[in-house]
């Protein structure tokens, strides 16, 4: 059986989606604080970046929605779990007999270890589907929020793209920690409740 990610230890939850929008092209020291005019700035970058698993971490509410999915998550495994259970109990049970089963017998006992493993699969694939469905629907309007403070620091700061290094995937593999606008995002975020 393959591992699913809700069966693992809950991840963070989703991270966002897309490459979020350009950072700021303020100096250094200055990320804090508006740009002075709503010009491009001069000769700075126009660009910047976010790290959205540690903003989605601390956005309020998010605590919450993990502590949610994480017990209904806890249901899903137990379900689950108890299913294999009772397969692999088949399983042995069947071992055990197989020599002294008739042909027909054995042919039968077979196929009902398949339909078992059959209803395990689908019923595992549905309980991930719920999962992930669950997330999704505790975690976009966090997201929706993140998405939306980034947008406005883009807008502010006149940048053309704020990468997100959080994101999986990312091909980022270093980055001027002066364009890391993560700390304004948050702090905007927690003082926005």
């Amino acid at each position: 059986m393959t591992h699913s990610r809700f069966l693992d230890p809950v991840r963070l939850l989703a991270p966002l989606a897309v490459l979020l929008l350009v950072l700021p092209a303020a100096p250094a020291g200055a990320q804090n604080q508006p740009p002075a005019g709503a010009q491009a700035p001069q000769g700075g970058a126009r660009f910047a970046w976010v790290n959205s698993q540690l903003i989605l971490r601390q956005v309020p509410g998010y605590a919450q929605a993990e502590s949610t999915l994480n017990a209904e998550v806890a249901g899903y495994r137990t379900e689950v779990e108890r299913m294999q259970t009772q397969l692999d109990s088949m399983v042995r049970d069947y071992d055990r007999q197989q020599i002294a089963l008739s042909p027909s017998t054995r042919q039968t006992k077979q196929q009902e270890i398949r339909d078992m493993q059959q209803r395990l699969q689908q019923r595992y694939n549905d309980l991930q589907d719920k999962a992930a469905s669950r997330e999704r629907e505790l975690v976009a309007p966090l997201e929706e929020r993140v998405k939306g403070v980034i947008e406005g620091v883009r807008a502010e700061r006149n940048l053309l793209f704020i990468f997100d290094v959080g994101a999986p995937g990312n091909n980022i593999v270093a980055a001027d920690r002066t364009l890391d606008l993560t700390s304004v995002v948050v702090q905007r975020l927690q003082t926005s409740q």
